[in-house]
């Protein structure tokens, strides 16, 4: 692919190597400090427990990513960002387009629920239909730079998904450990890209684990969230979309299911970058949004800060994560941007999923309308307002769980090959 057109930085395909401008990556617990070369997944003094943050040299980012170089780049994908991802050699980004997806102000909704300024971010749009091809696109590059031909990763199907279709794209191996409990949607994709495929009789959790075990006995490169610290880098790209698209403009709330608690650390992180740089004044709430069968976040943040772990019970497989891995950044960059949590019932979910269809045509999956079913709780709680600016993150697209989707849309008419019978179910 090389360098994308349109971003400033200077003889970037003769310098391959040390091209992104990370400064260190820090250990969440000890604090400990590491070069990129030094450290590939977690801190070697604090374990897997350890997640490593990427800090980046902002002052010298800041001289050439300006409001100007991204209004004239032309390149509508999550690379318009390249100064503030890690990638050492473009020569190794993948040929599928990632990003740029669309930002809807939902006018339908906006006078639906009397409220004016709501925007929603529809990234089931993606390649293979989820936010989780950005941070996927970034595995595949790091793992090409670092001259690995087997990837793996543990997911309950989206994140699994994202990174069987860009490892076919590019030509790598993938072995991929899910939950046996995974929606067969998600499962397909998997079969279709050519990833051997681990269903594993157990949780996510236990998926993951497996995962990381197997990553150490064969020394596959790992993709898992948090595990590997980069993958917050490609999940911030939607925020600095939604930045980018709202013209610089910070809305009071912006709210985001979580899971494992990766995207939302990726959206505040977007949000605190952008704030750096000097493209906005100041930053927005977060809110997680998770369901009432598994919410761990949400009852950490609302709560002491402490996350306990849960047995998960909800129909949103993608956020069903007991053990969230990045729960210290996630609760942590929720309560920096004084966000909360809210938890909402399968119910609501899939009313979400109906409503979102219905009155702007926006098809999402269980977890992808969780964030939209937490804001409407709020709305009718009163925790927000209708003059409030509000942005909501839909995550995956509806297809990725078609069981859920026949609930949320109800039966369709069975009827004789007759006028009449039109007719008579039109009454």
């Amino acid at each position: 692919m090389g360098t994308p057109k349109g971003l400033e930085i200077p003889d970037a395909r003769e310098e391959k190597i040390n091209m992104s401008n990370i400064k260190k990556l820090k250990c969440l617990i000890c604090g400990a400090e590491y070069q990129p070369d030094e450290v590939r997944y977690t801190c070697p003094k604090c374990g897997d427990e350890g997640i490593l943050e990427i800090i980046y040299d902002y002052s010298g980012i800041r001289k050439n990513f300006t409001k100007t170089t991204l209004k004239n780049n032309t390149e509508y994908s999550m690379w318009r960002y390249l100064p503030l991802l890690p990638v050492d050699d473009t020569e190794k980004i993948g040929p599928l387009k990632v990003g740029w997806t669309p930002l809807y102000e939902a006018k339908r909704i906006r006078e639906d629920l009397g409220i004016p300024n709501l925007w929603i971010k529809d990234d089931g749009r993606n390649p293979t239909a989820s936010l989780k091809d950005r941070p996927s696109a970034i595995a595949i590059v790091k793992a090409r730079e670092l001259g690995e031909k087997i990837i793996t990763c543990a997911s309950t199907g989206n994140a699994a998904s994202s990174l069987s279709g860009a490892s076919a794209s590019v030509g790598l191996k993938s072995y991929i450990f899910v939950p046996q409990t995974a929606p067969v949607a998600k499962i397909a994709q998997l079969l279709v890209f050519g990833s051997t495929v681990f269903a594993v009789r157990g949780t996510y959790d236990e998926a993951f684990d497996l995962s990381i075990e197997a990553t150490r006995e064969f020394g596959w490169y790992n993709r898992n969230t948090a595990f590997n610290p980069y993958m917050v880098e490609g999940k911030k790209t939607v925020g600095l979309e939604i930045i980018e698209q709202m013209n610089f403009e910070v809305p009071d709330f912006v709210f985001v299911s979580v899971g494992d608690g990766c995207i939302i650390s990726g959206v505040v992180k977007a949000y605190k970058e952008m704030l750096t740089l000097g493209f906005i004044n100041h930053l927005p709430k977060v809110i997680a949004v998770q369901a009432e069968g598994c919410k761990p976040i949400v009852d950490a943040v609302n709560g002491g800060g402490t996350v306990k772990f849960v047995k998960p019970d909800t129909i949103a497989d993608s956020i069903s994560v007991g053990i969230p891995r990045n729960r210290l950044m996630a609760v942590r960059d929720v309560k920096e941007l004084n966000g909360f949590g809210v938890a909402v019932s399968d119910e609501e979910i899939i009313k979400a999923i109906k409503y979102l269809g219905t009155i702007q045509g926006i098809f999402a999956e269980p977890a992808g309308s969780t964030a939209f079913a937490g804001m409407l709780k709020c709305l009718q709680e009163g925790t927000i307002s209708k003059k409030d600016k509000i942005a909501v993150l839909v995550t995956g697209n509806g297809l990725k769980d078609v069981e859920s989707a026949k609930k949320a849309g109800g039966k369709a008419l069975i009827i004789d090959p007759n006028l009449e019978a039109v007719k008579e179910n039109l009454k």
